[in-house]
């Protein structure tokens, strides 16, 4: 159950962060705009004041001077000085309007709601001493908007009364839990109380009033859909509220957190291994592996077997699985097993047929493997730094009749990350080096293969962060840098194609940020200024477009025309990258559709997660699901 206020689907996953300004402005509206500008700073959903005509709201011998207990009488005086006139909430609520944030209200008699229902409102929040007032409930149901009600004041009982009311008038809401005292003790909150309240409704958000934001991202642990915090410029101000809210760095910071939380708490439904939980499976974890060199017909026993690391092979817990089956190949002594020995078939490669020249990504050590086996148009050779210092007479004998393309690493001796576009001079001096070396190496591979006139370089060009991503104002001084290091390099008889990029590549099995060629109106205005081609990277790019909620298939549309040369691999979610072709968010007849027409003649290769494990069968596989797409 979901319910929509403005642009907000709540209960959808996104938290609604509500900064409940009420009267915290204490009648001031200069103040009360101030509030405004700065709720919206620190990320609120919408900014809410309060509207009560207090002759509605209060019997009259209640607003006669000593006419009430003491209690009452000091809040209907703070009430009579802070409140906003009703000219005021219309001129907030166009102020709003116009600087992007929602205004809602919380009205506290039927006057106030014929006032607000002509002001166009959202939806209504109910106050805590309202839950019990179905005169009112009643009107604010006619309304047809949605309603947020705190429970704060009321027993369980009146709580299940209102839900029935609202119910059966068809009303969309949801209850906050919520303990109605400023500041709420900790030991009062009894914040666990949300699993009951889920019980009489299924959207459940929190009301706090307690100090700091602690609680507050409790309760987004336990799945409240609707954050609500008191909100104030000064908590040492006059009035009964200021205790109880947050400043506007405090309201950030627990904005923030929110945002942060919800990421993290997933779907909970599934044990899903994340990129670099993958990254860090397949380098510590354990495979079975081939106890010494095994025939072709062997029947597997005990004894042929045993556990090693990496976790690149078939996991230890199908080792019972594995005992007597027959193998159907030759095994040199701690080759993987791998899923398919517990088959009776292989994949196997063959001549695929596609409208545009293809490849297979291979390394040095695997390339006189896999040539052995398949015939592509071209190579392209994936180099990490260690290979950069291999002769490569002792793994290409040549000459070719296939194309290359060259892969350069990311990583460089000393596990530094290559970055063309970093403001630290030392490091970008060493990443134009090391790239110079990538150069000179596929300048000497153009021996072997001698069809290819000017080969070209994949190259991811760095700008990466740690912690946080660059401000937008910080972009353009990475891209500068970027050229410069281009003006740098002897690129002679070469052509270095940029890579794009996801917001979040994974190095070292940890996240990093990724700044540079990520954003489609940045490739173009950086291709076009630097008369550079791409690497188009579908998966990172997908990836991009889950992030930024961007359109894909109009982010492939801008890159085509700029794409030299195309990496295919299925992507899903925020991090699931390099899945194999139908298995991700990804339609391929409808990118070929497009690529047809913005790039015919970019090449291709299979870019699938571990795609050369068991003989490359993950790219053989993609080649299969992509013919008759390219």
């Amino acid at each position: 159950m979901n319910i929509r206020i403005g642009n907000h689907d709540i209960g959808a996953g996104r938290i609604y962060v509500i900064a409940e300004i009420g009267n915290n402005h204490n009648g001031s509206f200069e103040r009360a705009i101030e509030m405004v500008d700065r709720a919206r700073t620190a990320g609120a959903d919408c900014a809410k004041f309060q509207m009560r005509h207090l002759d509605e709201v209060y019997r009259q011998r209640s607003l006669r001077k000593g006419g009430e207990d003491l209690g009452t009488e000091y809040v209907i005086d703070l009430l009579n000085r802070f409140e906003l006139s009703v000219d005021e909430h219309r001129r907030l609520s166009a102020y709003c309007a116009q600087t992007g944030i929602p205004y809602l209200c919380t009205p506290w008699d039927g006057k106030s709601v014929e006032i607000l229902e002509g002001m166009g409102v959202p939806a209504y929040k109910v106050a805590s001493a309202d839950l019990t007032n179905l005169p009112l409930l009643d009107r604010l149901a006619q309304t047809g908007k949605p309603l947020i009600l705190s429970t704060g004041m009321s027993t369980t009982e009146e709580v299940k009364t209102t839900a029935a009311f609202l119910n059966q008038r068809g009303v969309q809401f949801a209850l906050l839990h919520c303990n109605s005292t400023y500041p709420a003790p900790l030991h009062d909150i009894h914040l666990r109380w949300m699993h009951s309240l889920r019980q009489i409704h299924p959207l459940v958000g929190y009301s706090g009033h307690e100090r700091g934001i602690h609680v507050s991202l409790a309760a987004v642990a336990l799945n409240a859909c609707v954050i609500e915090r008191h909100f104030t410029l000064d908590r040492n101000m006059e009035g009964p509220d200021h205790a109880a809210s947050l400043t506007q760095p405090e309201f950030a910071r627990m904005v923030e957190g929110i945002r942060e939380i919800e990421q993290a708490l997933g779907s909970g439904q599934v044990r899903q291994l994340s990129q670099g939980e993958m990254i860090n499976r397949e380098n510590l974890g354990k495979s079975l592996v081939a106890a010494r060199p095994l025939a072709k017909g062997v029947r597997l026993g005990p004894d042929h077997i045993k556990v090693r690391s990496p976790g690149q092979g078939l996991s230890p817990q199908r080792y019972e699985e594995l005992l007597g089956r027959t193998l159907q190949h030759d095994m040199g002594e701690e080759d993987f097993f791998y899923p398919s020995d517990l088959r009776d078939d292989r994949i196997e490669p063959r001549a695929y047929r596609f409208t545009r020249p293809w490849g297979v990504p291979v390394r040095y050590h695997d390339f006189r493997e896999y040539a052995a086996r398949i015939k592509p148009d071209l190579w392209e050779f994936h180099l990490s730094y260690s290979d950069m210092d291999l002769a490569l007479a002792d793994y290409l004998d040549g000459p070719y009749s296939e194309d290359f393309v060259v892969h350069a690493p990311e990583l460089f001796a000393g596990s530094r990350l290559m970055d063309l576009a970093t403001p630290d001079d030392a490091y970008r001096n060493e990443s134009i080096r090391e790239t110079q070396r990538v150069i000179d190496i596929t300048r000497a591979m153009k021996r072997y293969f001698p069809k290819t006139q000017r080969p070209q370089i994949v190259a991811n060009i760095g700008g990466f962060t740690m912690d946080q991503p660059l401000p937008a104002s910080a972009i353009r001084g990475y891209y500068e840098r970027f050229a410069q290091s281009l003006q740098e390099l002897d690129m002679e008889g070469v052509e270095l194609i940029p890579q794009t990029m996801a917001p979040f590549p994974w190095h070292f099995g940890g996240q990093r940020y990724q700044n540079l060629f990520v954003q489609i109106d940045e490739i173009v205005e950086w291709c076009d200024r630097l008369k550079l081609r791409m690497c188009f990277d579908i998966s990172h790019s997908r990836l991009t477009c889950n992030h930024f909620n961007h359109d894909f298939y109009e982010f492939s549309t801008k890159i085509a025309p700029f794409s030299a040369h195309l990496h295919l691999g299925d992507a899903k979610g925020l991090n699931g990258e390099g899945l194999q072709v139908g298995d991700g968010d990804i339609d391929f007849a409808r990118l070929g559709a497009i690529l047809h027409r913005g790039c015919p003649a970019a090449t291709f290769i299979p870019e699938i997660w571990q795609g050369h494990k068991n003989g490359g069968e993950g790219f053989w596989v993609a080649l299969e699901r992509l013919e008759g797409t390219l």
